[in-house]
């Protein structure tokens, strides 16, 4: 951002600073900063995100009271593995150029700016407290569920089939790095198994070594329209009832997208969103909703039969989920429990509707 310091930590966020931040976004004219006070939010792994409560001195219509900072991690093993395989680049790419072309509500960016060396960088976002946070330890209920659909079908349905999206060079970069992870996928699950088989039921650990087995087959390549993919959907990233009701459900931490299956989205919110009875009763509803508002934005020709096979087989990105992010993030009490509850519900879900099975079948 011209002549503005990249802030790399919280810590680098002065009045000074915001004062000529906010000024460069078009949102403070006249007025200063001149007190902050600061709390850690959000549940991020390899981000840390930061609300600045903003004291001015004089009040301006458009100045806002609070603005939420996102920054890399400050913990040494998150913050390497999130530069390593690009997850900074991806989201300061994001709000620098794509977010405008889908319908999906985010935060609005004040500061959009990484060092392309360190891959450090610094994000400030428009606050939209007062909100309901996702809880994904708890779950949701099925109208929260909905919402989610809605949101889905927001991001996919604008670019859908987009051709040029597959043209992106940031947004189609797993290659390299899912071959990376391919190679060494039996290390991460074995460090996976040794930190866990004492905390995840046998069935469940069983599952996670039957997809490990399989990791080649997750990673073949197939056909799918092309959509911009979150790829981390989930209740953890969401915000209900924000800005005090105004905007239902808007999603955060865009560290993953990428070109890719859009039903991969929409399985693995549902397969993390919701308790495993729950999800049993209301799936095919909440599949059936979202294609519904997919066909809102001019989608056709994409039948159910083709969708649930996608959906079947989107739901193993929980699954690998579990495993590769318990072990290339720092390890606290709540992630533990946060990937092992993701480990259970995606590990039950893929039982239920024999996800490995028709991987197993696509590969041929």
């Amino acid at each position: 951002m011209s002549g503005l310091e990249l802030a790399r930590f919280q810590e680098d966020v002065t009045e000074a600073w915001l004062t000529q931040a906010l000024r460069q976004a078009g949102v403070l004219r006249d007025a200063k900063v001149i007190g902050l006070t600061t709390r850690r939010v959000g549940n991020g792994m390899f981000g840390d995100s930061v609300r600045f409560g903003i004291t001015y001195d004089r009040a301006e219509d458009e100045a806002p009271a609070s603005v939420v900072g996102k920054f890399a991690s400050k913990d040494p093993v998150s913050r390497a593995n999130g530069a390593s395989v690009g997850l900074y680049e991806t989201e300061i790419n994001f709000y620098r150029s794509f977010r405008s072309s889908v319908d999906i509500r985010t935060p609005r960016p004040y500061v959009v700016d990484i060092d392309d060396a360190t891959k450090e960088f610094t994000l400030i976002l428009e606050d939209l407290t007062p909100a309901r946070g996702g809880d994904q330890l708890t779950g949701c209920s099925i109208d929260d569920a909905v919402r989610a659909m809605d949101q889905a079908a927001a991001l996919h349905g604008p670019r859908w089939g987009d051709p040029a999206l597959l043209e992106i060079p940031w947004m189609n970069r797993r290659g390299d790095t899912n071959a990376f992870i391919q190679e060494g996928f039996k290390g991460y699950f074995g460090e996976f198994h040794a930190r866990y088989c004492d905390m995840l039921e046998p069935e469940y650990m069983a599952e996670c070594q039957r997809f490990s087995d399989q990791i080649g087959q997750y990673f073949a390549p197939r056909p799918t329209p092309p959509a911009p993919q979150h790829t981390d959907f989930r209740l953890d990233n969401m915000l209900f009832d924000a800005k005090g009701g105004s905007v239902p459900l808007a999603v955060l931490d865009w560290q993953s997208i990428s070109t890719g299956s859009a039903m991969l989205d929409v399985a693995y919110f549902i397969g993390a969103g919701l308790l495993p009875d729950v999800r049993r009763q209301h799936e095919e509803r909440l599949v059936r909703h979202y294609l519904d508002r997919l066909r809102g934005y001019g989608v056709t020709g994409y039948g159910w039969d083709t969708a649930w096979l996608h959906y079947r087989l989107g739901l193993l990105q929980g699954v690998f989920t579990a495993i590769f992010a318990s072990v290339v993030t720092g390890r606290t009490e709540r992630g533990d429990q946060m990937f092992m509850t993701m480990a259970r519900r995606h590990c039950q879900h893929s039982i239920d509707l024999e996800s490995l099975k028709a991987l197993r079948a696509f590969a041929g």
